[in-house]
């Protein structure tokens, strides 16, 4: 079901300090800052030649990931996304088997514009695991 590894999401307090170490210090490719408010997070991209890491900054007083950042002030891995070639398939195929599907279930569209589901931590050896369609 699942394809390639779309990308590795890290937390961070501060999107753009974090963005300058992966640009400065390391000298990778690194996308403008964009605001999801229907995620409650701005996201920046490190463009790398395999996959990307997404630096994820709390949107909003009521961002989904601001408990995990006042948890880890450093940052730390948030959660990992796959692709999938049918997310509806997935979706019948995971409730099936008794996965958890975050939210109401329902895929949203995320930051690439393309739709995706999270999977319950729980379910995955403790990892969130986003689902994006391709």
């Amino acid at each position: 079901m699942i394809g390639k590894l779309n990308h590795v999401a890290i937390a961070v307090s501060d999107i753009n300090a974090a963005a300058a170490v992966y640009r400065d210090t390391l000298g990778a490719k690194v996308t403008d800052a964009t605001d999801l408010p229907e995620h409650g997070v701005t996201t920046v991209f490190i463009e790398l030649p395999n996959t990307k890491i997404e630096l994820l900054q709390p949107l909003g007083d009521n961002s989904p990931i601001q408990r995990f950042v006042e948890k880890n002030p450093a940052g730390g891995i948030h959660h990992i996304c796959y692709e999938v070639d049918d997310i509806e398939q997935a979706i019948s195929k995971l409730a099936f088997d008794g996965t958890k599907i975050l939210g109401d279930g329902q895929p949203k569209i995320g930051a690439h514009g393309k739709l995706v589901i999270f999977l319950h931590p729980k379910d995955f050896c403790g990892t969130l695991i986003e689902l994006e369609q391709v």
